[in-house]
C-alpha cells in the first residue's frame, strides 16, 4: 500500500504507553495477551458517597522516573503528567537523538479533555466568600483568603498545557496543536499530525492524547449523562461491551503517545517501523444524535478512512472498536458498522479493550490504539473481557475466551463521543 500521489506515508516508529493494566508497551501489552483487567475498588479518594465506587486506577506510576522538565510538575495535573511521561516513552522507543530531526521539522498534536482541579486547591479562597451576605468579605483580588490561589493555578487545568510541556520537554519547534473532541480527539491529533507531515511543516510529530476521571467531582459529573456500571460485586467484570448484560462504563485514566515520521525520514535514520497509518475518516452524528439512532459521523468516518486507505472492508484484519458498554452507545457502534461494512460487519474480529481500562475520555482512544500497533506488531489480538451474553442486536465477531492469531496485519480503530462526533483510523504493519 501506498499513499497516495504527492502524498509522502506516514508512519510510527515509537510508542508510549501508560494505562491501568501497565505502564510501558511490553507490561501493557503482556497484561492485555493474559487477559489482566485494570478495573478494581476505588483506592486512592474515599468512594462511599460516590455513585460508581469502581475504577481502572493506575499504581505504577512515578512522574519523576520520565519528566526531565522536574520544575514543571507543581504545574502539571496529572493527566498533564500523564501525557508528558507517555512522551518521553515514546521518543525513547522510537530511538530519537539530538540531531535526528531539526527542531523546526519536530512537531506535536496532542488530544486532551477537560481537566478537573481538586476542591482542595481552591478551599481556602471559597472560604472567605463563603457567606454571601457579608460585603466585607469580598475583598479586592489577591487581598485575604484569594491571595491563598497559587498564580499559576490555572497551567494545571489548561487543556492545551500537555502539548506545550511535550514541546518543551523535547525541543519541538514545528506546529502546535491541541484538539478537544472528547473521545474522538486521539485520531483527529492523529489525523492532523499526518497532515502536517504531508503539507511538508515537519519531518516528525509527536501525537498522543491523555486523561484521567480518577475524581471525585468527575465522576459526579459524568454519572449524570453517562450510564456507570453498579457491579460492584466483582470489579473486574464490570465493563462488558457488547454483553448483553451490560449496565455501564468505568472511569479511569491513562496516556498512549507516538512518534509519526515521514516514511523516508524514518528510513534514512534507520528507526524500527510499528506500521504505517493509511488514513483517518472522520464525521459526526449532527442532529442525528438526538433522536437516540445515530451513527451516521461513524459510518461516513469509517468509510471516508477506507476509502482513502484504498482497501474494501474484507481486508480488514480486525476492528477496534470503541465499545463503551452502555446500552445505547454499542447498540449505536454495532449498527454503524453493518451501514458502513455490510455483511462483513459479522466476521471481521472485534476487541473492546475499554473492557480492560474503562473510558477516560480523549486518553481511552490513545490507548485503545496502542493496543492495536501491538496487535499488528505482534500477530496476535487479545480478546475482549466479560464477553460471555452476545447481544443479539449487535452481532458483531468479538474476540473472546482467548487471543486469537491476525488474518492479516490491517487494523481500524473508531472512537465516538456522546454527541456524534467520530473517528477511523485505519493502519497496516509494514
Amino acid at each position: 500500500m501506498t499513499a497516495a500521489p504527492g502524498n509522502p506515508r506516514v508512519v510510527i516508529t515509537g510508542l508510549g504507553v501508560i494505562a491501568p493494566v501497565g505502564t510501558g508497551k511490553d507490561l501493557f501489552w503482556d497484561n492485555l495477551l493474559a487477559g489482566r483487567s485494570g478495573i478494581d475498588y476505588l483506592q486512592s479518594l474515599p468512594a462511599e458517597n460516590l455513585p460508581c465506587k469502581l475504577a481502572a486506577e493506575i499504581r505504577d506510576f512515578d512522574p519523576l522516573e520520565h519528566v526531565y522538565q522536574k520544575k514543571f510538575l507543581k504545574v502539571m495535573s496529572r493527566d498533564i503528567q500523564l501525557g508528558v511521561c507517555a512522551a518521553s516513552m515514546a521518543m525513547k522507543d522510537a530511538g530519537m537523538q539530538a540531531g535526528d530531526v531539526t527542531p523546526e521539522r519536530l512537531g506535536v498534536e496532542f488530544g486532551t479533555g477537560h481537566i478537573s482541579f481538586t476542591p482542595q486547591e481552591l478551599a481556602d479562597a471559597a472560604s472567605d466568600v463563603a457567606d454571601p451576605t457579608n460585603p466585607e468579605a469580598y475583598t479586592r483580588w489577591g487581598e485575604g483568603q484569594l491571595g491563598k490561589i497559587a498564580p499559576l493555578w490555572l497551567l494545571r487545568q489548561l487543556p492545551n498545557m500537555p502539548a506545550c510541556h511535550v514541546a518543551i520537554e523535547h525541543n519541538a519547534r514545528g506546529p502546535n496543536n491541541t484538539i478537544t473532541s472528547a473521545d474522538s480527539s486521539p485520531l483527529l491529533a492523529l489525523q492532523e499530525a499526518m497532515r502536517v507531515i504531508q503539507r511538508d511543516h515537519a519531518d516528525a510529530m509527536i501525537v498522543g492524547a491523555c486523561a484521567s476521571n480518577i475524581h471525585p467531582v468527575d465522576i459526579a459529573r459524568i454519572s449524570l449523562y453517562e450510564n456507570l456500571s453498579r457491579r460492584d460485586d466483582d470489579p473486574a467484570r464490570a465493563c462488558r461491551p457488547f454483553d448483553r448484560d451490560r449496565d455501564g462504563t468505568i472511569v479511569g485514566e491513562g496516556a498512549a503517545v507516538f512518534v509519526l515520521e515521514r516514511y523516508e525520514h524514518a528510513v534514512q535514520r534507520g528507526a524500527d517501523i510499528y506500521c504505517e497509518v493509511l488514513s483517518v475518516g472522520a464525521g459526526c452524528d449532527g442532529r442525528g444524535y438526538q433522536n437516540g439512532a445515530g451513527g451516521t459521523g461513524l459510518v461516513r468516518a469509517m468509510s471516508a478512512a477506507m476509502d482513502r486507505a484504498g482497501i474494501r472492508p474484507d481486508e480488514l484484519g480486525h476492528i477496534n472498536a470503541h465499545g463503551k458498554s452502555t446500552k445505547r452507545d454499542d447498540w449505536v457502534e454495532s449498527r454503524a458498522y453493518h451501514q458502513a461494512l455490510g455483511d462483513e460487519a459479522e466476521t471481521i474480529p472485534v476487541v473492546a479493550l475499554k473492557s480492560y481500562f474503562g473510558n477516560f475520555d480523549a486518553g481511552a482512544g490513545a490507548v485503545e490504539l496502542a493496543g492495536s500497533i501491538m496487535a499488528l506488531r505482534n500477530g496476535m489480538l487479545p480478546m475482549t473481557l466479560n464477553y460471555e451474553h452476545p447481544d443479539p442486536l449487535c452481532r458483531l465477531n468479538v474476540v473472546h475466551d482467548e487471543p486469537v492469531r491476525l488474518r492479516n496485519r490491517t487494523a481500524m480503530s473508531v472512537n465516538r463521543t456522546i454527541m456524534g462526533q467520530s473517528t477511523a483510523a485505519v493502519l497496516r504493519a509494514l
